[in-house]
């Protein structure tokens, strides 16, 4: 798969996307890289720590009722976030940008800005036109899996089977992505989206059977709440439970891991997919 200049050959190795939020409010590092400076110096960092892809997110998605309220925010004030931080580090490093939006105004305008993926969390399901604006640019899409919003979302997430349910549902968005003109497509369970902690579970263990959608798979348990319910641990004390679902999520046919410890998290891939490569 080519993404912006760069080929991603997903049978050699896994790949990194490090998590870059620019606002103030995210669950693990809300506030951190809330600047302009701060957040292009990180993503050089990751970028300098093995992260091939640098994800810029300018509006939190955390459930309501995680680390305080989560604050919606206008399309205009989330590119006010989110378009320097992308000039700056596109200006700055050939890495591939991804812009994590559910907003088709923001996907367009951070395009233009020289991001190269659109990562919607809502699967298309919050503005279809994502979509569009995706194949207008010839972009890369991530199409995550979420049910409910992310107000809503950890309220009472219910399955009868949650891994066929979400894979349906995927398969509905990559149908929409595909009918709008989108040729590079990217799936994602969204592992904490509307799941409890045995859904997050047996997405994990039944990573595979994702495969056969035919896309490239990407995974998110980063500092994620299930995790910390196995633990007993704050959010910034779950890099060993990451740690560990990142192996196992490569192990079960990841490709793309998104985190938010780079450099950790690219020795657990090293590990992993020497293993998973070994003859």
């Amino acid at each position: 798969m080519t993404i912006g200049t760069k080929t991603f050959d997903f049978s050699k190795r896994t790949y990194v996307m490090g998590i870059l939020n620019v606002t103030p409010d995210s669950f693990s590092d809300g506030g951190k890289y809330f600047s302009v400076e701060s957040a292009v110096t990180r993503a050089l960092e990751m970028i300098e720590q093995g992260a091939d892809i640098i994800d810029v997110g300018g509006e939190s998605t955390r459930p309501k009722g995680v680390y305080g309220k989560t604050q919606k925010i206008s399309a205009d004030e989330e590119l006010s976030r989110v378009i320097p931080v992308i000039e700056r580090i596109a200006k700055s490093t050939d890495a591939v940008i991804s812009i994590d939006t559910t907003k088709s105004k923001v996907a367009d305008e951070a395009l233009k800005a020289g991001a190269s993926i659109v990562n919607d969390i809502s699967g298309l399901k919050f503005d279809e036109r994502i979509a569009d604006i995706t194949a207008k640019h010839n972009a890369t899409l991530v199409v995550m899996h979420i049910q409910g919003t992310p107000e809503t979302m950890q309220q009472n997430p219910s399955y009868n089977d949650v891994v066929t349910e979400v894979k349906a549902e995927i398969r509905q968005s990559i149908e929409k992505a595909k009918f709008a003109g989108v040729h590079n497509i990217i799936i994602d369970p969204g592992i904490g989206f509307g799941k409890n902690l045995e859904h997050n579970l047996k997405l994990l263990k039944h990573l595979k059977e994702f495969q056969e959608l035919g896309h490239p798979i990407l995974i998110g348990t980063s500092r994620k709440g299930f995790i910390g319910a196995l633990l007993n641990t704050t959010v910034n004390e779950r890099i060993e439970g990451t740690a560990a679902s990142v192996a196992v999520a490569i192990m079960n046919g990841a490709n793309i891991i998104r985190v938010h410890d780079v450099k950790e998290m690219k020795r657990v891939a090293v590990i992993t997919d020497a293993i998973q490569n070994v003859q």
